[in-house]
Order: structure tokens, then sequence, then C-alpha cells
């Protein structure tokens, strides 16, 4: 059986029992294998763009023993798989803004009939996953952090539900973040950070953050030997962010509320 990096693995997790899984830019295929050889999933498309990835994939399919569970196919985004084929899709290790993109394309051409799953692990631009899932009648029903080689890596479970917009509207109540913020400043927050990793605050939840300011105090201190106008603008934002973030860490520690 084949051995998981941590990311993978916490995206296999929440991979429903006996799904019919899409991922999308499977690169070699490791994540679609792993998902059979467990019998978390049924059957699943490797879905690759480039045919360097795509045949690696093959060959790995191919070892396993998996060639007729298991359906390498080439091609962009949802493009791989037929309307009502899968009832889950996995896509990692891409920006949030192009995951975002991927979604809508296939949205638009009908690619998410059936689809009931979507595990998501933006590189960067979670929010912008987090606020597409949110207008697109989505329910974000669990957030993972993994650490992993110095990097953190965000997991987003979303489902559909039939009572998804009152769900999110609770998960997203700005209310919960005890802070002297507005409300659309607290919601911008709740989708920056996650909702879900904020009510449930973890060591890595901390680190992570404690991180982001320590670079943009970096940035900061850079900008500091600047003159021009532009560089103290945004010397004054980068500031206001290490602010709230300290802010919301700190608030943290002191109200553990889980959501219910």
């Amino acid at each position: 059986m084949l051995k998981l990096s941590r990311r993978l693995q916490t995206i296999a997790g929440l991979v429903p029992q006996h799904s019919r899984v899409a991922d999308i830019g499977s690169d070699h295929g490791l994540l679609p294998v792993y998902l059979l050889q467990t019998g978390r999933s049924d059957f699943a498309v490797a879905g690759e763009l480039n045919e360097g990835p795509l045949q690696a994939a093959v060959r790995q399919i191919e070892a396993a023993g998996l060639t007729g569970r298991i359906a390498a196919r080439r091609g962009n985004g949802l493009a791989v798989v037929e309307p009502g084929e899968v009832d889950c899709v996995t896509i990692a290790g891409m920006g949030g803004a192009l995951m975002a993109a991927i979604l809508s394309e296939g949205m638009a051409a009908g690619k998410l009939e059936g689809v009931t799953t979507l595990v998501l692990q933006p590189n960067v631009g979670e929010d912008l996953v987090r606020r597409w899932l949110l207008q697109q009648g989505w329910y974000l029903a669990a957030e993972r952090l993994v650490e992993e080689d110095g990097k953190w890596y965000e997991v987003l479970l979303a489902v559909r539900i039939a009572d998804a917009e009152a769900c999110s509207t609770m998960l997203y109540n700005p209310t919960f973040l005890p802070l002297d913020r507005d409300e659309e400043e607290k919601r911008r927050l709740l989708l920056h950070m996650g909702p879900w990793l904020l009510r449930q605050p973890s060591n890595v939840l901390r680190r992570k953050w404690q991180s982001e300011a320590d670079k943009l105090r970096k940035i900061c201190a850079r900008m500091g030997r600047s003159d021009s106008a532009e560089a103290a603008e945004k010397q004054r934002e980068m500031e206001r962010e290490i602010e709230t973030i300290e802010e919301v860490l700190g608030c943290l520690q002191t109200d553990k509320r889980s959501f219910s």
C-alpha cells in the first residue's frame, strides 16, 4: 500500500467512504491509488493536464493493479469527468484563484452534477475558495490545518446540504470573534483564517499565524527604509494586519468556544 504525505493523508481522510472520486490535477495519481487500496473509494478518475505526470499516474495505477478501477485522463480541470460520473471531487496543490476558476468552469459545464462532496487544498488564496463555496451554496463542513516540512496546508471539506445557506450564516456569524472590529472586517477574518480553524484553535494554527505576522514584520522593516509615500502606506496596512492577527490569536487563547 502507498504511503502518503501528511498533507495527502489528511485529504484522503475527508473523502467519504465508498465515494466515486475525481482527483483533479492528480500529478502521479498517488491519492486515487491510495483511496482504492484502502477501500475508501470504489472508482476514481485521475485527471491531469500535462502528459508527463499523466503517464506517471498510468504507471502508478498499473503497478497497483487498479487499471480497471482508476481512469487516468488528460484534460483541463473538470473536463475529464462526465456529469454524474463521480460524487466527490478532490483538488489539491494549486492556488485558490485557479481552484475557484476550475470549479466555476466545471459547474457551468454541468460537471458538478451529482457531486455532493468537495475536498480542497489550496496552497494560497484559501479565502477565495471559502468565498466561492459560500457564494455557490456549498457548506464548509470541516477544515484541517496540516504542518509539513515547514509549510502549512489548509484542507477544506464542503458538502451539498438542503440548509446550506442557514448553516453558512451561522458559521460565518461575525459575533463569534470578540474583537473591536465592524462586522465586515470580522467576516473577512473568518474567510481569511478559517471559521472552523478559529473555532477549534490548535498550536499549529497559532504557529502558522505567528509565522505570518513575523513575515509581515520583516517586510515592514524593509519598507521603513524607503522614503516613498506608497511604501509608507503599505507599511501602515501591514502593521494593522499584524495588530489584527495578534488580537485574534489573543482572543483564541482566552475564548475557546466551540461552534454549535
